[in-house]
């Protein structure tokens, strides 16, 4: 075989770096708009090409998604990868955490671009949603591999609910992180990984919740089971897989019945946020109004809303729906986040006044509990496989306790 000439290897170099341009700007608009509500047109305009010139490098939208997704993947991976190599895993996890602040530093800077979240993973068509899920376990399993290959069963259940929450902190990190200014990032890092390795309790703290009595007003008869149909079905297959006619089916109505409840889609989206933010406001009100310690109020909230999570009927809408909003209504759903996790800082920060807490950065320590919850739902099964009261305490460990002592499993 003859050796690339000058003009072939500069042709494979533009040719790479027009790709890889094309899928940085894939991401952005994923992460504006969601997979499905991506466009080549708006692909084309955010690099300066035309739709067809886009289609020379990726045939169809969906090809496009998927590559960007497994760019997102890739990415992962080789923090993962770079994380392993640390002798512990309070090393390892420290690792990747100092990684995914140094990529989201960059990104502030502008030296690198954001990947694309993995919102719509779901919602993608077979066979690339499978391959795709195939790509995401195996994060998930090297995550929790972080932890340790060899380890019991009752080890591996916790080291699960670790991987996850660590995970879910990466992806939540960049909504509220820009409220900070860029040379706090390294201190913010510190923080976090500090509420990680030791948690909120004090030594010796014990593990026993009771949780508050949450209930909803169905004004409109029907309403609520809408609403909890719709949370479901987006959380399990993402804005864009969760079509209108999809939700209708699953109540065995009309899609006429959908708009005599909603005027649009993303109405039913602010509707389904506003009600679990309720929940959540309810829980916090109602375990204060109980009354004792403010880390025995922290552990009530925490097990009720887990526990709501990770019930057959109930759920809270996952933080993923956000991409598919318009961005005023999409801020406006941070801003209610935030006045919740601020609640959350609140009772820490009391709390730790009281000497029922561990001092902690409240704010950062509320932001991750705030991620905590919302994911829950995603380990639904790995909570059905198990006596609930038992995950929901080692879920609720991951921050309360800290995501190293395995005494928890004794708790």
């Amino acid at each position: 075989m003859g050796d690339i000439t000058t003009d072939d290897a500069g042709s494979t170099r533009r040719f790479r770096e027009k790709r890889q341009a094309i899928l940085a700007a894939a991401a952005d608009a994923i992460n504006e708009q969601s997979a499905k509500g991506m466009t080549f047109a708006d692909v084309a305009r955010r690099v300066g090409l035309n739709t067809t010139s886009v289609t020379y490098y990726f045939r169809r939208k969906e090809e496009l998604a998927a590559a960007a997704f497994e760019h997102t993947l890739d990415y992962l991976m080789a923090m993962l990868a770079d994380a392993a190599q640390q002798a512990t895993p309070v090393a390892r996890v420290g690792r990747l955490v100092a990684l995914n602040m140094a990529r989201l530093t960059r990104i502030d800077r502008g030296e690198e671009r954001a990947f694309a979240v993995l919102s719509d993973l779901r919602a993608m068509d077979e066979p690339v949603r499978a391959t795709l899920m195939n790509r995401w376990r195996e994060v998930f399993r090297r995550t929790r591999a972080l932890w340790g290959d060899d380890l019991s069963r009752h080890a591996t259940d916790l080291a699960g609910a670790r991987a996850h929450v660590l995970l879910e902190n990466i992806f939540w990190l960049p909504v509220w992180l820009p409220r900070y200014d860029i040379d706090q990032n390294e201190r913010v890092a510190a923080r976090l990984m500090d509420l990680f390795q030791h948690g909120l309790a004090l030594p010796g703290a014990r593990w026993s919740p009771q949780t508050v009595p949450l209930s909803h007003e169905d004004s409109v008869p029907g309403r609520e089971a809408f609403l909890l149909a719709a949370t479901r079905l987006i959380n399990e297959l993402g804005y864009r897989g969760a079509s209108v006619q999809r939700i209708a089916s699953e109540l065995n109505v009309t899609k006429g019945s959908f708009y005599h409840h909603l005027d649009a889609k993303d109405d039913l989206v602010v509707a389904c946020y506003r009600r679990s933010f309720d929940t959540i406001a309810a829980a916090q009100r109602r375990a204060d109004d109980r009354g004792g310690t403010h880390w025995q109020r922290l552990c009530d909230t925490v097990a009720t809303l887990v526990t709501v999570q990770f019930s057959d009927r109930e759920s809270l809408l996952r933080t993923t729906a956000l991409s598919g909003l318009p961005a005023g209504e999409r801020d406006q759903m941070i801003d209610r986040s935030t006045r919740i996790a601020r609640r959350f800082a609140g009772t820490m920060m009391d709390g730790i006044a009281e000497g029922t807490m561990r001092p902690v950065d409240s704010l950062v320590a509320a932001q991750a509990m705030m991620g905590m919850l919302n994911a829950a739902f995603d380990m639904r099964k790995w909570a059905w496989s198990m006596e609930r009261d038992r995950a929901v305490r080692l879920y609720s460990s991951t921050l309360l306790f800290g995501m190293f002592d395995d005494r928890v499993l004794d708790l």
